[in-house]
């Protein structure tokens, strides 16, 4: 009897994390769709140090977020087919998946300028290459929208780590700095909950004073905030997906022409962490009420203005002064929103979706999606892992 021999792999990627658990995830929807390793996996957070065997291992493959750079350097000196997901220190000199961090920042910002706060903040960590790339594009968005952004950052790992009271005593004095009402994006979740912590125990109410919005929807963490946090959604899925399409390609003989491989956001899950509306205007605020609650019901500018008794010249400027968007412009943002949602989490069909979307026509839902988000729904529906025709 003949055996097929298996290619090895090795995973170093952490157990510890919601963003490791699902870039696992995306690696066993590839193997089971494609190839069957044998995969050699330990259970690991992202500081720990590599396995001392890696350097002599005589597999065909390695995932790696390994944070020991020096053991790196010589396991990609050996020619093993390796690709990197190690966002913490800069680019490698090898193929690598990452999460695009100036889109989850760019959703971030608009996120909570949709909101119409006009004071603007993030909290990161130091020495920490994917959170500071999250603070330039997020200080940048803001920039973008005629905004300033304040920053806080403080080691996360190591020997300059501050204990917990010290951090909290920190990001309290912090807080009280900055301009309220005031929208914050941490890096991370964590980042996040601390942020959170630091408004209980100081006073701020959220999110009438402090606005707040973290990276990675790790539900648990997000669910145990006070209040509950909204969060972008990274596609690690996806990250762990194409990763083992290109380790697959090198273990190949491939050459990867291009090193640098990054994986948008899939959108935000909002919770009440930033569920308010910080504008002064009273009907702009009614209207955007309305419009939220309304938009996937079959809600036009012409019904906004049943609701809100002013003109539409007059509506339209305040929108543009307020939000920089028409109410035109809002309608379709919570709309696609909501489509966003329903391919993500669903397995309905495109008419269906449509019509809990308000589109009365499908083809005319398509064409929104692909002009104002750039891919076809089908697509977005693939890369949120969710086509599984």
């Amino acid at each position: 009897m003949n055996f097929i021999s298996r290619q090895r792999i090795t995973l170093l990627i952490e157990t510890a994390s919601n963003y490791g658990r699902n870039i696992l995830r995306g690696v066993r929807s590839y193997m089971r769709s494609h190839q069957a390793w044998t995969v050699y996996l330990e259970q690991r957070e992202l500081s720990s140090q590599s396995p001392a065997w890696l350097a002599n291992w005589e597999g065909e493959g390695l995932l790696s977020r390994c944070s020991d750079q020096a053991l790196f350097e010589k396991v990609l000196a050996s020619g093993l087919p390796m690709i990197d997901l190690t966002d913490r220190f800069g680019v490698p000199p090898g193929p690598y998946v990452w999460s695009d961090d100036q889109k989850i920042s760019q959703l971030a910002a608009n996120h909570l300028a949709e909101r119409g706060f006009q004071h603007f903040a993030f909290c990161g960590y130091t020495g920490e290459y994917w959170s500071q790339s999250r603070r330039d594009s997020f200080c940048q968005a803001i920039e973008q929208l005629g905004g300033t952004c304040a920053v806080y950052e403080s080691p996360w790992f190591g020997t300059t780590k501050a204990t917990w009271e010290e951090e909290l005593s920190d990001l309290i004095a912090w807080l009280q700095t900055l301009p309220l009402p005031v929208g914050i994006m941490a890096c991370n979740d964590l980042r996040g909950k601390e942020v959170l912590d630091g408004c209980t125990k100081s006073g701020f109410m959220v999110p009438e004073e402090v606005a707040v919005i973290g990276v990675d929807n790790d539900e648990i963490l997000c669910e145990l905030g006070d209040p509950p946090m909204s969060s972008v959604i990274p596609n690690a899925e996806g990250v762990g997906y194409l990763a083992c399409e290109l380790l697959d390609r090198l273990m190949q003989g491939e050459t990867i022409e291009q090193a640098r491989h990054l994986v948008p956001p899939l959108g935000i899950a909002t919770r009440q962490s930033t569920d308010i509306l910080a504008i002064d205007d009273p009907e702009v605020a009614a209207a955007l009420k309305y419009i939220r609650e309304n938009a996937c019901q079959g809600a036009t500018v012409a019904s906004i203005l049943k609701v809100v008794p002013i003109s539409r010249s007059i509506l339209e400027r305040r929108f543009r002064k307020h939000l920089r968007r028409s109410p035109q412009a809002i309608l379709r943002e919570v709309q696609l929103k909501r489509v966003q949602e329903l391919l993500r989490e669903t397995e309905l069909p495109l008419i269906k979706i449509s019509e809990l979307a308000g589109f009365r026509h499908v083809e005319h839902m398509c064409v929104v999606f692909k002009r104002e988000l750039g891919q076809t729904p089908g697509n977005y529906r693939k890369q949120a892992g969710m086509n599984r025709g």
